[in-house]
């Protein structure tokens, strides 16, 4: 279906690709790793025939149709979600029109509506109607959502009714940049049950393991070292094995030529002045002047490990809502609300988008006043509240390196670049201008703030956005040496699973608790309701 043969491609003076190999064959599911700026989005925009190779070459099936998910939608237009998944055509939008207006007048019998009926069902629109509203269901979108423009949502919702025009349209090649950036955890474990039973070959580039080991079968990595792409059998957790057993025998491979050159080399330092051996010098010496060397392997990325300063400790009852009542004019979010957070507690709140997580969240971190009840904080609670969208905590004049450094000041110099490099800041990085920044580096930076001053409750939205999967592997490391208390908002299930020992679901201004984390909520929850029961 895809074939890519000796591609090579150089980016801003950087070779990204050198000589790279790669197929793939109809029904595959294969996942694109690499650290961030190795080359995956160019890779995509190269196969998409957006931009091209300096040398070799990419072929795709002629018959085979592709379809895309970028990270980004662009501007909503006066599309409705409804149209919008089912990929309507100008052509479509005017059928549509005249069958609405005969439906409304109830003049089913005019011949304009008998001579649109049957366009609309040459162009499949009664088979991809009802497909694209079992989808739309899947992704979280009600059924009044459905014929709403998409100018009236937010980017993320906009970003689902592509992705579900992508699966109404079935492509054979299937492209996904982060599809699960936008999604809430339910809609996230409604497309992974889709994807599992979906025919066509899948590409995908993503920060979410849990989501990569459900689905791929293939990891293709691109090696920033060596500019190769390098293929694992297996999904996400297989291709971290294999890939530290490679670099094993990588090791080992550069320490017995090493030897072996030494030897030689050896050889011809102590006979090199010896007539009867000069004939078996100069062989070692055109042996090691045609020998290919194996360059030193690199040790792979692997997550940072520091230990962050514990937060003083809080009393037993560290946060507790009685009563509470929240409206946004007239939509009412909670009524009567009871929760208590103690000392210790590892809480995660989960639940459809719009439910009131956030605002939950933001109840808890005392940012919004409350309509009624009462918010009682404990007398030695210090509250953190990192939202992904803050930034007006950031001196604008302070490099970046300095924000850390006046957070922290016992803090070391490179101990503070180690970990600012952990979360995605290189090099130069750290010397820009936090008035400079952008949005995900600001929240980026924000995080590692939390990390080396935290507070002992620490209310955390969404805090993996803007990581690659070493950075987030790196904030549970800390986070699960963390003795504070922890109460978070996330779709990443790894991230979920690693750190909630509490779920708190909540849906329609109801919050249930289960007593246990991710897996146990799942079992209990009934998790497999009729969203999931939509297949491909």
């Amino acid at each position: 279906m895809l074939t890519i043969h000796k591609l090579s491609k150089t980016l801003g003076g950087r070779t990204l690709l050198r000589d790279a190999e790669l197929s793939i064959n109809w029904g595959e599911r294969v996942a694109l790793v690499g650290p961030n700026g190795a080359g995956k989005s160019t890779l995509f925009r190269m196969i998409l025939d957006e931009d091209g190779p300096d040398e070799g070459s990419i072929e795709r099936d002629q018959y085979s149709i592709t379809g895309y998910l970028p990270q980004e939608s662009g501007e909503p237009t006066d599309e409705t979600i409804i149209e919008i998944a089912m990929g309507i055509t100008p052509e479509m939008i005017d059928i549509l029109r005249t069958m609405r207006e005969h439906e409304k007048t109830g003049d089913l019998s005019h011949p304009d509506f008998a001579k649109a009926q049957d366009q609309f069902n040459h162009l499949n629109g009664y088979q991809n109607e009802p497909k694209a509203k079992k989808i739309l269901a899947g992704l979280g979108f009600k059924e009044a959502d459905f014929h709403r423009p998409a100018r009236e949502y937010s980017g993320g919702w906009v970003m689902r009714a592509h992705l579900a025009r992508l699966l109404v349209m079935e492509p054979d090649l299937l492209m996904l940049d982060e599809p699960t950036n936008h999604l809430d955890l339910l809609s996230l474990l409604w497309l992974q049950r889709y994807l599992l039973n979906y025919s066509g070959a899948i590409l995908m580039i993503s920060h979410d393991r849990d989501f990569m080991d459900a689905i791929v079968e293939t990891v293709v990595e691109i090696d920033p070292d060596a500019a190769k792409l390098i293929s694992y059998t297996g999904n996400y957790s297989s291709f971290l094995e294999q890939r530290e057993k490679r670099y094993d025998i990588q090791v080992q491979a550069y320490r017995n030529q090493g030897k072996e050159i030494e030897g030689h080399q050896e050889f011809i330092d102590r006979f090199r002045q010896i007539g009867s051996k000069a004939a078996q010098v100069q062989s070692r010496i055109k042996f090691l002047e045609k020998l290919e060397r194996i360059e030193k392997p690199r040790t792979p990325r692997k997550p940072f490990k520091f230990n962050f300063p514990q937060p003083p400790r809080s009393n037993q009852k560290v946060i507790d809502l009685q009563k509470v009542g929240q409206s946004y004019g007239d939509k009412r979010i909670y009524k009567d609300l009871d929760l208590t957070i103690e000392r210790g507690d590892r809480v995660v709140l989960v639940g459809p988008n719009g439910s009131g997580k956030t605002t939950l969240l933001k109840i808890l971190a005392g940012h919004i006043p409350i309509d009624a009840g009462k918010r009682e904080v404990g007398y030695a609670t210090k509250i953190g509240y990192y939202s992904q969208h803050r930034s007006e905590a950031l001196n604008e004049d302070n490099t970046v390196l300095e924000e850390v450094l006046a957070i922290c000041p016992t803090l070391r110099d490179e101990e503070a670049r180690s970990i600012l490099g952990s979360f995605l800041f290189r090099r130069t990085d750290v010397e820009k201008r936090c008035g400079i920044l952008s949005g995900g580096e600001k929240s980026r930076l924000n995080l590692v703030k939390f990390l080396v001053d935290p507070p002992n409750l620490l209310l955390m939205d969404e805090p993996t956005t803007h990581l690659d999967i070493l950075s987030i592997d790196s904030l549970v490391a800390a986070l699960k040496n963390y003795q504070g208390t922890l109460v978070f908002i996330s779709h990443d299930v790894h991230f979920i699973r690693t750190l909630a020992e509490t779920t708190l679901h909540i849906n329609n201004g109801v919050v249930t608790r289960y007593t246990g984390g991710y897996d146990y909520f799942i079992e209990k929850s009934g998790l497999n309701d009729d969203r999931s029961a939509v297949t491909a």
